[in-house]
């Protein structure tokens, strides 16, 4: 028994040691990734996923502005998202709009589990459908060939929703996502983006969160180790070809 026990030290520890070595070895290989492959994107098969962009976010007045303002303006969000959106269009690259579900009366009533999201959603009714805060931004606003999906309920884009069906109804398999949050819904679309099997992309100047610290954490940390490419707008155009 004891030397079974002394064994099992021995086993956990060295899967501990080797588990940091790994993650130590697939950040130094993403790193060296992110030197030596040049990404292309062919305009027919990607698409831009425009998360949230509504005006209760991202427009001065909006409920939620206070609390994104810094670093939104950081990264000069809105003009960068719009340069984007134009950019893409002109190139013949899909626009995706995936927004977040507009409050109406009576959401969320009887629920089983309420998350956090949506208690707050509730209570300060954020993106009332019908109302100004619930509208996207009018420098963001969709244009004809545009799609716009079912509303998501929480963070991701896809459960639920018709995104997947949507991206591949226009033959996508490369999807860049921006938006907001940097960590919370960008990030989550992301996530699922990749499990679902599309060449998935991140901009680190096309998306903003409640501060700053939870922003550079995302894009520092958890960018590099869920996409297949993090990069900034202007890369990202220069790269559709």
């Amino acid at each position: 028994m004891r030397e079974r026990l002394e064994f099992s030290k021995v086993a956990m520890g060295m899967a501990v040691f080797l588990s940091a070595l790994v993650l130590r070895g697939g950040h130094l290989a993403e790193a060296n990734d992110d030197t030596s492959t040049t990404y292309t994107y062919p305009p027919g098969s990607t698409a831009v996923l425009l998360v949230d962009p509504f005006n209760d976010f991202i427009s001065e007045g909006g409920k939620l502005w206070n609390l994104v303002k810094e670093s939104a303006e950081a990264v000069d969000l809105v003009p960068n998202l719009k340069r984007l959106a134009d950019g893409a269009r002109a190139k013949g690259i899909q626009i995706v709009y995936t927004p977040h579900r507009r409050w109406r009366e009576g959401d969320y009533e009887n629920w089983k589990f309420l998350h956090r999201n949506h208690i707050g959603a509730a209570k300060f009714q954020v993106f009332a459908a019908g109302t100004w805060g619930g509208e996207f931004h009018p420098d963001l606003a969709p244009q004809p060939g545009d799609e716009i999906a079912k509303e998501h309920w929480l963070t991701s884009a896809f459960p639920n929703t018709d995104v997947d069906y949507i991206l591949r109804q226009h033959g996508i398999d490369h999807v860049v996502v921006v938006g907001m949050t940097t960590n919370t819904c960008v990030e989550s679309t992301a996530r699922y983006a990749v499990e679902m099997g599309y060449h998935t992309t991140l901009l680190t100047d096309a998306v903003a969160s409640f501060s700053m610290e939870e922003h550079n954490a995302a894009v520092t940390l958890d960018y590099p180790r869920i996409a297949h490419n993090v990069s900034t707008v202007d890369e990202f155009l220069a790269s559709v070809e």
